[in-house]
Order: structure tokens, then C-alpha cells, then sequence
């Protein structure tokens, strides 16, 4: 008797943990189905808002205000890297040393000529600040001359998408036409002859023939650099209204908001 009262409970427990079991399955599927259906419910209001706040908004609208945005970047940009130290003292944009000069500067600063590297370095900073002043036409007939495949993508892309569809598509012409400048520049602030004689001294010193192409370096970091500053523009015109000063800005960038 005792052994099947012990079956009928060891029953009654094993249904009970069944009944549990899948109580709590239940519960989990229910849970699961709800973040489920919140999450597309998300997803579809998300499109559903993108495509609604476009209406009435054309590819022209579109392509204009992110043309608009780019070539206000580009001018403040030059405006500001064109002034004195507009390169030289802005961490974002600064002209380092390329590699194959670190050793050259580190040599110089070995043997006491620490003010020959540094004023060196100042000069190529110098002549980017120099090049650059003549570069918003160049940086403007790219923009103007530039379409936009898809221009609504791009507009609800990323906070530095039209900057990073310019680059993609104007770097190699904005670099060839902003060389010669640049070579200019190099000789207008003495940047070429003094980094011919911080070459000389190190060839002599290691017995090695150094040689560095800066105008081709200089040139990139001086591009790089207006990109670094439009790409800022950019994504404040995105982020914050108050950058928005006209009314194609306030209108295409704010049904996006």
C-alpha cells in the first residue's frame, strides 16, 4: 500500500513539474512574441517616418541642401584653416611628420638641433595654411560638378555621409589641383630650403641619401584636413537647427530630424 501511495505522489510531482514546465514555457513564447512584435512595430514606424517626412521633398531639394551643407563646410572650413596656426594649432588637422621623416626629426633632436626640427615642422604647417586660402574654388567647381546617386540614402545616412561621398568621389582631381599650390606655398613660406638643409645635415650625419617627396605629402594633409573640417560642418548641420541658415537646410535637414 505504502509503495503505490509513494507512486501516486512521485505522479502527482512529476505532472505538477510538467504543468510548471510548461506554464513557464508559455509565459517565456508569450514575452518572446511581444519584444518580437514591439521591435517590428519599431522598425516599421522608423520607415514609415523616414518616407512620410520626404514627402513633398524632392531629389533636387535633396541633392541642394547637401550640396548646400558641403560648400558651407568647405568655406568655413578654409576661412579658418587659412588663418595663422588654422592648421598648426587645431589637433584635428595638424601636419605631422610623415614616417619616413620621424627618424630624421628624432636624429635632429639627438644632437641639439631640436629648433631646426621644430621650425621645420611649423613651415609645412605654414604652407598648407598658405595653399588652402586658394582652395575654395577648387573644393566649389567639385560640389557643383558632383550628382549624388542617390541623394534620399545619403541625406538619412551617417553624420558625415555627403562628406564621405565627396571625398569617394573629388579626392584624386581635388589633390591633383591643389599640388602645384601647395608647391608654391612650400617655397613662398621656406619650407622647401630648410627641409633641404634638415636633409643635408642628416645625410651627413648618417652617411645615408634621404630623400622625401613633401610636396605630394603636404598636398594630402592639406586636403585631408579641409575634409576633416567639412565633415564637422556636416554633422552639426545634421545634429543641431541652429547650424541650418538657409531655408532648403531648415527644410530638407529638419524632416529628418
Amino acid at each position: 500500500m505504502m509503495f503505490f501511495g509513494r507512486l501516486f505522489l512521485i505522479g502527482l510531482f512529476g505532472s505538477f513539474l510538467a504543468s510548471s514546465t510548461v506554464q513557464a514555457q508559455s509565459i517565456f513564447d508569450k514575452v518572446k512574441k511581444a519584444v518580437k512584435n514591439q521591435q517590428e512595430e519599431k522598425t516599421s514606424d522608423d520607415s514609415k517616418k523616414s518616407n512620410s517626412d520626404l514627402t513633398g521633398i524632392s531629389t533636387g531639394e535633396m541633392s541642394g541642401a547637401l550640396k548646400e551643407a558641403l560648400n558651407i563646410g568647405v568655406k568655413e572650413g578654409i576661412q579658418k584653416l587659412g588663418a595663422e596656426d588654422g592648421f598648426f594649432k587645431n589637433e584635428l588637422v595638424k601636419i605631422l611628420l610623415p614616417e619616413k621623416l620621424r627618424k630624421v626629426d628624432a636624429t635632429l633632436r639627438g644632437i641639439g638641433l631640436g629648433s631646426l626640427a621644430d621650425r621645420g615642422l611649423l613651415l609645412l604647417n605654414r604652407a598648407a595654411e598658405d595653399a588652402v586660402q586658394e582652395g575654395a574654388p577648387i573644393f566649389a567647381n567639385a560640389i557643383t560638378s558632383m550628382t549624388f546617386d542617390d541623394a534620399k540614402n545619403i541625406l538619412l545616412g551617417d553624420s558625415v555621409a555627403a562628406t564621405n561621398y565627396l571625398k569617394g568621389k573629388t579626392s584624386e582631381q581635388l589633390f591633383t589641383a591643389f599640388k602645384p599650390k601647395v608647391e608654391g606655398s612650400l617655397g613662398k613660406v621656406g619650407a622647401d630650403k630648410i627641409w633641404e638643409q634638415i636633409i643635408s645635415q642628416y645625410n651627413g650625419i648618417t652617411n645615408q641619401s634621404l630623400e622625401t617627396d613633401l610636396n605630394s605629402y603636404v598636398t594630402q594633409e592639406t586636403v585631408s584636413g579641409v575634409f576633416k573640417m567639412v565633415a564637422e560642418k556636416e554633422s552639426a548641420i545634421r545634429d543641431n537647427s541652429v547650424f541650418r541658415t538657409t531655408s532648403l537646410l531648415k527644410k530638407v535637414f529638419g524632416a529628418v530630424d
